[in-house]
């Protein structure tokens, strides 16, 4: 199962979202943005990244799957796309339609999202760094804005405890000032037992967390973002 719960073989799906879906997933205003450093990982072909650095003052995403040429990529984001909405038609009843309407308009954010990412990743590879959670190359405090959905939590299934508190401690470690972390339900729509170890291990590292009511609705469940801030000083 992937984190909208459909199947795949290896357990893990290349698909992305919007930069609007971002800002309404994260609950992301302008102001969140404007000038910041932001990393969206795992990034996945999404557009936020290429959207976010003009808007900010750099946006790097992160994801194990980058590397191959953008005309790879292309294949593997039709493929999975392709594969999604046949899914999806056959469980419509399962999601929550009230901020996409359709099956089309989803089908249609995806596919806008992944051909801004290949254009960008194609034009702009630097932007794009092949590496996984949860150890990162990058200092602490590297960026003002980190967001990160779609791997913790919604895998507790496959991912245990001690690597969703690792994980999400090395996101806060290189989040100069603030994390965001969405989906917080497991793949059984029902809220994953990790939220709150994953809360407890960021305050024992420094942090305050806030949970934050989101606009964003697709999978039933939890409808909350993770603001963790304080997170500056760690590993100074």
């Amino acid at each position: 199962m992937t984190s909208e719960g459909f199947v795949v073989e290896d357990g893990t799906i290349f698909y992305g979202r919007t930069f609007e879906e971002y800002c309404h997933l994260f609950d992301l205003g302008s102001g969140d943005l404007a000038g910041r450093r932001i990393l969206d990982c795992p990034g996945g072909p999404g557009s936020f990244t290429a959207v976010a650095a003009s808007v900010g003052e750099t946006a790097t995403a992160v994801d194990p799957v980058y590397g191959p040429s953008a005309e790879t990529l292309a294949e593997t984001c039709s493929e999975t796309i392709a594969d999604v909405v046949e899914q999806l038609e056959g469980k419509r009843e399962a999601f929550d339609w009230s901020f996409y309407g359709d099956l089309d308009t989803r089908a249609r954010y995806a596919r806008a999202a992944a051909t801004r990412f290949l254009a960008d990743y194609a034009r702009s590879r630097d932007r794009y760094v092949e590496a996984a959670l949860p150890s990162l190359p990058f200092d602490a405090g590297a960026f003002d804005l980190v967001c990160s959905a779609n791997l913790l939590f919604l895998y507790d299934d496959r991912l245990d405890t001690e690597f969703h508190e690792a994980a999400a401690v090395e996101l806060a470690r290189v989040a100069g000032t603030e994390l965001r972390l969405a989906g917080l339900q497991s793949l059984s729509a029902e809220p994953s037992p990790f939220v709150e170890p994953v809360v407890a291990a960021l305050r024992r590292a420094g942090c305050t967390v806030e949970r934050r009511e989101v606009p964003y609705r697709f999978q039933p469940g939890p409808t909350e973002v993770l603001v963790v801030r304080n997170v500056a000083a760690m590993g100074a």
